[in-house]
């Protein structure tokens, strides 16, 4: 099984060297979970990458995205899926993909942990609907943008984790749309500059706040009490999310503390800079981020302990 851990080496290195925020909360898990964790972080920032190439046509990043799902169903078929490899496009596009070094460690992962296929390709679904320049009219539409790309991983991950029961599904959504509120907060300019904007157009109208002035980068009183808004709403999920830690079993617990305390920092931080994500990106220190990981497995030993 060499080949498979050349593949796993492969999601390593790929996560260290773009996973600024996840890998630190990986930290936090056994060896085996963390691999895994690195294999999932390595499938969705491959199909993020595929989405997003700006050096590419708009054409050959839906045949790379089209591609890289007919792979994907290729190497984790089994008789109740659709494709067989020998069904597949013989296209350049298919062939390159279906060697791609990470899909062996992908594949062992989601039958190691029994992960069901539907949510890796809801996150395909999610990056293939960012082809296109769009704006979001309710905060209903957002949720279903937000599940495709957070809240499917989120259903991943708590595979890898382990859980206890059906109620951490919910939960594990809504501790995903918790992460993915805060990406699209910290975000904004550079999603509008390429013509996305992901804040619901009834909220926009609501504090009289335009698309024209959010790609100008206005940060006016408006924009404050916008943003106020939005990052209460983000709030109540992040204070959901935490009752996802009574349905996990104890070796996940640690990295879902992280990955909170991580992504409810950056809230943070947001607020503490009265609401300009324009300025400067916002971030927490490489030093905060490993007392985080650190925190959260010593929290969890104490808690196992007592």
């Amino acid at each position: 099984m060499q080949y498979i851990d050349k593949s796993y080496d492969y999601c390593r290195e790929l996560t260290q060297r773009t996973a600024h925020n996840f890998r630190f909360s990986f930290m936090t898990l056994p060896s085996e979970k963390r691999r895994a964790m690195n294999a999932l972080y390595a499938f969705n920032r491959i199909t993020d990458d595929f989405g997003d190439d700006p050096t590419v046509s708009l054409d050959l990043r839906r045949t790379r995205l089209t591609a890289w799902r007919q792979s994907l169903k290729a190497v984790l078929w089994n008789p109740r899926d659709d494709v067989r490899v020998d069904d597949l496009p013989k296209t350049a596009e298919v062939a390159t993909l279906y060697s791609h070094p990470a899909l062996p460690a992908i594949a062992d992962m989601v039958a190691r942990y029994h992960i069901p296929h539907e949510y890796l390709f809801a996150v395909i679904d999610g990056v293939e609907m960012d082809l296109h320049p769009h704006e979001v009219q309710t905060f209903a539409d957002l949720e279903k943008y937000c599940y495709r790309v957070a809240g499917a991983v989120g259903l991943c991950c708590i595979h890898v984790w382990g859980f206890r029961d059906e109620q951490a599904k919910t939960v594990a959504v809504d501790c995903g749309l918790a992460l993915q509120l805060t990406n699209i907060l910290r975000d904004l300019g550079e999603d509008a500059s390429l013509g996305r904007i992901y804040l619901p157009q009834e909220d926009l109208q609501r504090f009289e706040y335009s698309a024209d002035d959010l790609r100008a980068r206005v940060c006016d009183e408006r924009f404050q009490s916008m943003m106020r808004f939005q990052v209460e709403r983000a709030r109540s999920y992040y204070e959901r999310a935490e009752q996802l830690f009574q349905h996990l079993e104890p070796h996940g617990r640690p990295i879902l503390r992280a990955m909170l305390d991580i992504y409810g920092g950056l809230l943070k931080e947001i607020k503490r800079r009265d609401f300009d994500v324009f300025s400067q990106r916002v971030s927490l220190a490489k030093w905060k981020k490993l007392w985080i990981a650190g925190r959260a497995v010593l929290q969890s030993k104490l808690t196992l302990k007592s």
